[in-house]
């Protein structure tokens, strides 16, 4: 494949309202890639962990028929993430803009690690 014929990558910013709705529906499976140390303080009721600093598109779990969204604490390590997933090959293109910051200011329910 040439360097001209490969879609460019592009990351798509979703709102936490948007995300947590997704993920009630079951339509969304949310990968936070903050650290280990990180999450035990506070995390996403609802998502797995695959850290950034160790990051392998294999660890991510297989999302079946859900969208795959990427979700950090302010939304700039997620961007990160799945543009390192469409370059590996894979459809996951979102991510929760603002990260947990904007979760928690959307009044979005956290929980301790």
């Amino acid at each position: 494949m040439s360097w001209f014929s490969r879609k460019p990558p592009v990351v798509h910013n979703l709102k936490p309202e948007d995300v947590a709705r997704g993920i009630a529906e079951g339509r969304i499976l949310l990968v936070d890639v903050r650290e280990p140390n990180e999450v035990a303080v506070e995390a996403y009721p609802d998502a797995v962990v695959v850290p950034l600093s160790t990051f392998d598109v294999a660890q991510i779990p297989d999302p079946g028929f859900k969208q795959v969204v990427f979700a950090c604490r302010s939304g700039r390590r997620s961007v990160t993430a799945s543009l390192a997933a469409q370059e590996a090959g894979l459809p996951h293109d979102s991510h929760l803009e603002g990260g947990i910051i904007a979760w928690k200011e959307a009044g979005l329910p956290t929980k301790t690690g």
